[in-house]
């Protein structure tokens, strides 16, 4: 039983024997570090401020050489002169496959009117019109009115 006292006795001292140790050694080596930063805080201070405003320099460079473009995409009404000796190119009519009654559409859209207006005009129901509209747009490649009177004009599909 002695032996078994001694033992753990012997391992706490060591232990507090240890940790004195190591308490000594933080303390010199934190009056080393105070040594240190007194003895040379000019150039800590210094290094310090350099490296602040370095970082930043690099900030600022990044932030000012980015352009500052910004797209902008206007529409405007293009007015396409028409000729005296307008022709109507009825084979392209034929390869696109326009029927009459979408070219009287087209027609009523050059002319500016509304999709009731054209519906009440030709006698039929608003979904047709909008139907004759969605045919145009896919033959003529536009995806608005008046894209595809452009389009049409272009084409000498209309006058």
């Amino acid at each position: 039983m002695t032996s078994r006292k001694n033992i753990v006795l012997n391992n706490k001292t060591n232990i507090i024997y240890g940790v004195s140790l190591a308490l000594l050694l933080i303390l010199l080596k934190w009056l080393e570090l105070r040594f240190i930063i007194f003895n040379h805080s000019y150039e800590i201070y210094s290094g310090a401020i350099a490296v602040i405003f370095t970082a930043l320099g690099i900030w600022l460079a990044l932030k000012l050489s980015k352009p500052k473009t910004q797209t902008v995409i206007v529409e405007k009404q293009v007015y396409i002169k028409r000729k005296e000796n307008f022709v109507i190119n009825t084979s392209l009519i034929a390869e696109l496959q326009l029927s009459k009654r979408e070219l009287e559409v087209l027609n009523l859209l050059a002319q500016g009117h509304s999709n009731q207006e054209i519906a009440s005009q030709l006698f039929v129901s608003l979904s047709t019109i909008k139907a004759h509209n969605q045919n145009l747009f896919k033959k003529l490649d536009a995806k608005r009115r008046i894209q595809a009177v452009e389009m049409a004009r272009k084409l000498n599909i209309i006058a």
